[in-house]
């Protein structure tokens, strides 16, 4: 028999595949990696619990179209699909024709688009503003520009219901849409990220955008402000709890030494004493001739 994993049908069914057509797919990547490596971003599909923690973030119960920006060979539309997600929600933009005609096969109840991502406008004419509920971004976002990657997130907002969002993965260790202009000051989206993917190969974290009013980003700006108040009150604390520590053993070294001294003082003292040599010499002889009796 042979080694089968477990597949999504069009329906969110659970079905199974041959293992050979993961080994097809990861072949599929990694030729369209060497072609286009900047375009592709990756040399292999996303692991199925990458594309687990991707699903997780979008709500099958919501109402519009579901957006996934460069699907490749499908992962994260089956794992969207063993979410609950209806295939007919999903609208797959994908740029490679090879990949379009795979997915078409693969999910043919989903509506599978040619066209660039990073051109949604255009790409997705047809599509009312406001009316999606999410979209779900596999595109490798830190081979772009940063005013690329915050071009893409505004067309996406334009493109969702308000309390839409965007979902990102990244194998970076920080958001791949900069969180800040080059003035210092937060744009106007909140972020989320998910827990690390250890299991994900290589290690990898999604990212989740949502607009955020004004009021959300001055919450988010005073929370980062007391965040930075509790940091330097720490460091202060620590340092004053350092100093004080110096101090006590300091102290602590000296009267030691001091009685160290006192004590050698005294015996000293008592050595020295004429009275208590012959009683000093006394128990001498008495210490000697136990000794010698034993």
């Amino acid at each position: 028999m042979r080694p089968q994993h477990q597949r999504s049908d069009t329906a969110g069914r659970i079905d199974t595949a041959p293992i050979e057509e993961r080994f097809a797919d990861e072949a599929r990547f990694f030729k369209a990696w060497f072609e286009n490596p900047l375009r592709t971003g990756a040399v292999s599909p996303s692991g199925r619990f990458l594309a687990r923690m991707m699903a997780r973030y979008v709500d099958p119960e919501s109402a519009g179209p579901i957006i996934e920006l460069g699907p490749g060979t499908g992962p994260v539309t089956q794992a969207l699909l063993q979410r609950g997600v209806a295939p007919e929600r999903l609208v797959l933009v994908e740029y490679d024709p090879a990949f379009c005609r795979l997915l078409s096969r693969r999910f043919p109840r989903c509506r599978v688009v040619q066209g660039d991502a990073y051109d949604l406008p255009r790409t997705l004419a047809d599509i009312a503003g406001g009316s999606v509920a999410a979209v779900v971004s596999s595109l490798p976002l830190l081979t772009c520009p940063e005013p690329r990657r915050l071009e893409l997130l505004q067309q996406a907002f334009s493109l969702m219901a308000p309390e839409g969002s965007f979902i990102q993965f990244t194998y970076g260790m920080v958001s791949p849409v900069p969180l800040r202009n080059r003035e210092g000051a937060p744009h106007d989206f909140a972020a989320e990220a998910s827990p690390p993917v250890w299991l994900n190969l290589p290690p990898a974290r999604v990212w989740v955008y949502r607009r955020a009013c004004e009021n959300a980003v001055a919450r988010q700006t005073a929370g980062e402000a007391l965040i930075g108040k509790i940091r330097q009150q720490t460091v202060k604390a620590r340092d004053e709890f350092r100093e004080t520590r110096d101090k006590v053993e300091n102290k602590l070294r000296a009267r030691a030494a001091k009685v160290r001294g006192e004590f050698a003082a005294r015996t000293q003292k008592v050595r020295d004493d004429r009275n208590l040599k012959p009683a000093l010499a006394l128990l001498k002889k008495m210490n000697d001739h136990r000794k010698r009796m034993n």
